[in-house]
């Protein structure tokens, strides 16, 4: 996507927008964090507005978090609670906090926010860093196997159709790169708006292997955080990685 960068996607426009869906595992995920987590400390790569963040800290986890997308962080600092996160503003490849952590964590696909595999093996590297002894990655993204049943790799989906709205999920796939460029666009009568967004996808095994180069290994993999069992099916991979 030509003079792409990440920052696009989590201006002011997509952090006010952000929460308005919630993905409705938000509180398995919590669940599953608090267990992994043992008492913390946590970090979350890519905070964000605090979705996971939030709650997770009201269960007694010292939580802090990185970003670099300031207008997210407004929205994480507007609610209960939100000021006393600690949040470092940078890119999370580099996991910018001193300190170590029990539990390391970035879902939601955002490690694929990162559009090389150096920056992926990277985050995984300094992850182990700052993890203590006996302390936990944990990874949610998607699997990649749907995005090679898409028809001449690209797709275009109605995500929503009102009488004022209209909004478009346009997807673009190139296999050889692993890269997925995609816009969600809403048409109104107010105009059109764009909100796009690149990826650089891994596969599982791929994940594995940046998880050996940092010196950790696969230690449990599901498809889901209610820990169902991943396999050629499954559209969702939580890896959980450790020494």
């Amino acid at each position: 996507m030509k003079n792409y960068e990440p920052a696009m996607s989590f201006g002011e426009d997509a952090a006010g927008r952000y929460d308005a869906k919630p993905r409705g595992d938000e509180a398995a995920t919590i669940a599953f964090l608090e267990q992994i987590a043992r008492g913390g400390p946590a970090l979350e790569l890519a905070i964000g507005t605090g979705r996971i963040a939030l709650p997770l800290a009201a269960r007694g986890i010292r939580v802090n978090g990185i970003d670099f997308s300031s207008a997210m962080i407004a929205q994480l600092r507007a609610k209960p609670g939100g000021a006393d996160i600690s949040v470092t503003i940078g890119d999370f490849a580099d996991v910018a906090v001193t300190g170590d952590y029990r539990l390391i964590y970035v879902v939601f696909n955002t490690l694929f926010n990162l559009l090389t595999q150096d920056d992926q093996v990277r985050c995984f590297e300094n992850v182990a860093n700052h993890l203590a002894a006996a302390g936990t990655f944990v990874v949610e993204a998607y699997s990649p196997a749907f995005l090679h049943r898409l028809r001449d790799g690209q797709h275009v989906d109605a995500e929503s159709i009102e009488t004022d709205e209209v909004m478009l999920d346009v997807l673009r796939h190139d296999s050889a790169t692993q890269m997925i460029e995609e816009s969600h666009v809403t048409l109104s009568p107010g105009g059109v708006r764009l909100n796009p967004i690149v990826q650089r996808y891994a596969w599982p095994g791929e994940l594995d292997l940046m998880a050996r180069i940092a010196g950790l290994r696969l230690k449990e993999r599901y498809a889901s955080w209610e820990r169902e069992p991943f396999d050629s099916n499954s559209e969702n991979v939580v890896s959980v990685y450790g020494r």
